[in-house]
Parts: structure tokens; C-alpha cells; sequence
């Protein structure tokens, strides 16, 4: 391959990001903008996250699961809205490291995920930082008019519902880091979590369905079961020993000499990218058997309560943290 200036934007573009562009709304990555259609009956529903190297991801991870893991922490918000992901844009700001055979990496990344969750490419922009590498995406989707679930419609006597398992997250960063003692499997497991999650994209719609209020737990479920109980105006009480954890999850979690503090690291760790949701207490059976139809595993772990912010107990006691979750200051 001859020898390219990767710091020309345009190039960057038409070599790798115009083949992955919607072939008429995207026009091509050519234009200032991408044209969506009308859809009549439906909301245009658009979420943007970004990562940077050294805060979301590591110096070593490889571009393409960085790009892997931008898109779909993004779609993971879609999915809680119960609404269905069709395109995005995208900024990247690369670094040194980031010369020609690195960028086709992470646009090789982008590329098996647009096919595994049916999303185009529609525009963005490139650029070249002397500091670390960042991301950031824009993800859009459609959601029946009126249907987007909120933080904001709990109501007291709702069950609390997560999806998943909870902590894989925090610990898929601790077994790339080198700091787990478990077998090469559960580490495995655990570090593919960490930089590739699986939204439950598939139960968006009964998130849509059936959900009073939704997000989905990216800082920490205690972190964001917050912020759904600060936006319902409702208190949300949960029991630590309800909290799903993985095969994985468990393996460390039975080496642990205090079972209620290491609970409170996986609550509070982040990145595991499930929903946490409520619904009326009269819908819980038919829940379940949506989830059970679409194979995602669903726990109920609370309730929610008149009041304001989040209880947690375990086995009986009141459990008080010193943080809820992650930050970004």
C-alpha cells in the first residue's frame, strides 16, 4: 500500500468511512449534512456519547473494539427508550498512534457492528489531536410518536427490574489490568465485556411496551437508579442480594471474605450497559414472558417507594456508599 498522509481528513473519509454510509440519506459523507425522510407516526430519537483514551478505554485496547464499544454504548441508550437504532455520525479525534493501519482498524470494527444491528453510517467529522484519542457518536433511532420512555414516569408500588447481569463491567476492567485472580476463561469473559458489551437491543420493544420509566446502567446502577428516582420524584429501594451477577461475575464474587462489600463495587462500578426499568406491578408476568421469548435474562431487585433517592439493603441491613457510581467532573 503507497504511503498516506493520515492526517488528510478528506482522504481518512473516502477511503474508510464513505463505504460505510447510508447510500442516500448519508450522500456519500460528501455534504455538511445527512437528509433523513419523514416517518410519519414516529419520533426521531438521537443519543451522543463519547470515549476517550485513558478515562473509557485503554492505550492498549484495540481500535477496533474502541469502535465497537463507542457504538454500542450509544445504541444501549436507544434500546432503553424502546426505540429502534437506524443510523449515526460520528467525530474522531486521533491521535499519534492512530496512523493509517490503526484507523482501518477501528473502521473495521464499525463495520461488523453496523451488519450485527442494522445502522448506517450518515456523517461526522475527523481530526488529529496531540493529545489522547477521543470518540464520539451520534446515534439515532425511531420510536412510535409519543411511545420514548422517560426517567420520568415511576410511580410508588412499580417493581424495579434489571436486565443482564451487573459489575461485569468494573470487572472487565480490573482483569485487563491484570488485578483478577481467576482462570483464563472467566477473565476472558469478563475482559470481552468490558470492551465489547451487549446492549439487550432486542428487548427495546418491551421497554417500549411496558416500561413506567427506563435507562440503561452505564455510571453505576446505583448512580443511575438515581438519577430515574430523581427524575420520577420517587424514592427506588433495592436488596444487594437480588443484583444478577454473571458465571464470571460470580466465580470472583465467591472468593470475596465481604460479600457486602464487594456487592458495592459491582453497583457501583459502571459499564455494564444493561436497562434498569420499572413497570406496573399488573404487567410483571407479562414481562417475563417477553423476556423469556427474546432469551434476556431479567431480575427483579426493588421497588419503588414515595420519597426521593435510592435505598439499598442487604439481607436486611441499610447500605450507605461513599459514591454511587462514575463520574466524568
Amino acid at each position: 500500500m503507497p504511503a498516506i498522509d493520515v492526517a488528510g481528513e478528506f482522504e481518512t473519509i473516502r477511503r474508510l468511512f464513505a463505504p460505510l454510509a447510508h447510500p442516500e440519506w448519508g450522500r456519500g459523507l460528501a455534504d455538511d449534512v445527512a437528509v433523513l425522510p419523514g416517518r410519519p407516526g414516529y419520533d426521531l430519537v438521537l443519543t451522543k456519547d463519547a470515549i476517550v483514551e485513558g478515562v473509557h478505554f485503554l492505550a492498549t485496547d484495540p481500535l477496533d473494539t474502541v469502535a465497537r464499544k463507542l457504538l454500542r454504548v450509544n445504541l444501549s441508550d436507544l434500546a432503553s427508550k424502546g426505540a429502534e437504532p437506524f443510523g449515526y455520525l460520528l467525530a474522531c479525534c486521533w491521535s499519534e498512534r492512530c496512523g493509517w493501519p490503526e484507523r482501518m482498524t477501528f473502521v473495521d470494527g464499525l463495520r461488523v457492528d453496523q451488519k450485527a444491528y442494522g445502522v448506517w453510517l450518515l456523517g461526522g467529522d475527523t481530526v488529529v489531536t496531540p493529545g489522547p484519542a477521543s470518540f464520539s457518536l451520534t446515534a439515532l433511532g425511531w420510536a412510535p410518536k409519543g411511545q420514548a420512555v422517560s426517567r420520568a414516569g415511576a410511580r410508588a408500588g412499580d417493581p424495579v427490574f434489571v436486565t443482564g447481569a451487573i459489575g461485569d463491567g468494573w470487572l472487565g476492567l480490573q482483569a485487563v489490568q491484570g488485578r483478577l485472580a481467576l482462570d483464563p476463561e472467566r477473565l476472558a469473559v469478563l475482559a470481552d465485556h468490558y470492551r465489547t458489551p451487549t446492549p439487550p437491543v432486542a428487548f427495546a420493544p418491551v421497554v417500549r411496551d411496558f416500561a413506567s420509566a427506563a435507562l440503561d446502567v452505564s455510571d453505576g446502577l446505583i448512580a443511575d437508579l438515581g438519577h430515574l428516582a430523581a427524575a420520577s420524584e420517587v424514592g427506588v429501594e433495592i436488596e444487594l442480594e437480588r443484583v444478577p451477577l454473571s458465571a464470571a461475575g460470580a466465580a470472583w464474587f465467591e472468593g470475596r471474605v465481604d460479600p457486602q462489600a464487594a456487592l458495592e463495587q459491582l453497583v457501583t462500578g459502571g459499564d455494564d450497559y444493561e436497562i434498569a426499568f420499572t413497570i406496573a406491578a399488573r404487567d410483571e408476568a407479562a414481562v417475563r414472558r417477553e423476556a423469556e421469548r427474546r432469551h434476556v435474562r431479567l431480575t427483579r431487585i426493588g421497588q419503588v417507594v414515595p420519597g426521593s433517592g435510592v435505598a439499598a439493603r442487604f439481607v436486611g441491613k441499610a447500605v450507605s456508599f461513599a459514591k454511587a457510581g462514575f463520574t466524568h467532573g
